[in-house]
């Protein structure tokens, strides 16, 4: 990998490819030798394993290695980003619980940012062997084919992606908005990684995503991914960590709805 510190979006794109797999080869073999160390962090559901340290300080070497100098913020180890230059954001397993259970649907989200706002960006999802990516401007892709977001145009035959807190408090209330929702859509599903729900929205296999709670290393790199294959994103607000994705012929119907459903007090 170069070190030319340059704005190249591609360039940018095959470093967070790169790293993005070798950190997903890394947590898929000590997933086949145990989850190893458990520990919590905010609750007693939310859960942190010796493979996502691991995983993290990897990428954080890899970077050291082929982009010296700039910052990396990751979830594990934290890190700040600096006006006006890049910023690497990094979370090692999106989708802990479900690594620790065994269950495949676990991914390593990988971006880089200038001021906050994502240029390139790669998720890897390594049970199953995939791969998205995209750069700012160039489009999206699985595994080198095109990404395009479903034609989706009526609320009520879509199928929409959640996400719940870790707070009981909290899941609490997002239990009763989803109820709200249903009876209006044609289902929910709840997977467990929202950069790999991100990813999903941009290959079409759901109509949007919506989630309370989320950190910049959740979204900064399945967000870019999901607006490059034509998803209207609406990314977290000063003061909010609400974030949603749709395909454009349902967006405005789902935020509605979601508002009418009680999202605003989520």
């Amino acid at each position: 990998m170069s070190s030319d510190r340059t704005d190249d979006v591609e360039q940018l794109r095959a470093t967070a490819v790169a790293v993005a797999q070798q950190v997903g080869d890394l947590v898929v073999r000590m997933r086949l030798a145990g989850p190893g160390q458990v520990q919590t962090k905010t609750s007693a559901t939310d859960v942190v394993t010796a493979a996502d340290t691991a995983a993290e300080r990897l990428a954080r070497r890899l970077l050291a290695q082929w982009r010296p100098g700039e910052p990396v913020l990751g979830e594990e180890e934290g890190g700040e980003a600096a006006a006006g230059r890049l910023c690497w954001v990094v979370d090692p397993i999106d989708g802990t619980v479900n690594y620790l259970y065994g269950l495949p649907w676990y991914g390593v989200s990988v971006a880089v940012q200038r001021d906050g706002q994502s240029l390139a960006a790669a998720v890897a999802q390594p049970a199953a062997g995939r791969l998205w990516s995209a750069a700012r401007g160039s489009g999206a892709h699985c595994d080198g084919v095109a990404l395009r977001v479903s034609g989706a145009t009526q609320l009520e035959l879509s199928l929409i992606g959640v996400g719940f807190s870790y707070r009981a408090e909290r899941r609490a209330r997002q239990a009763a908005m989803v109820a709200g929702m249903l009876p209006k859509i044609r289902d929910l599903r709840r997977a467990g990684s929202a950069a790999l729900d991100l990813c999903s929205v941009a290959s079409g296999w759901l109509d949007g995503f919506a989630e309370h709670g989320l950190h910049r290393w959740d979204w900064a790199a399945g967000a870019l991914i999901a607006a490059e294959a034509g998803a209207v994103v609406r990314l977290p607000p000063r003061g909010s960590d609400f974030l949603l994705a749709a395909t454009p012929g349902i967006v405005d119907g789902l935020a509605e709805l979601m508002t009418q459903c009680g999202a605003d007090s989520v």
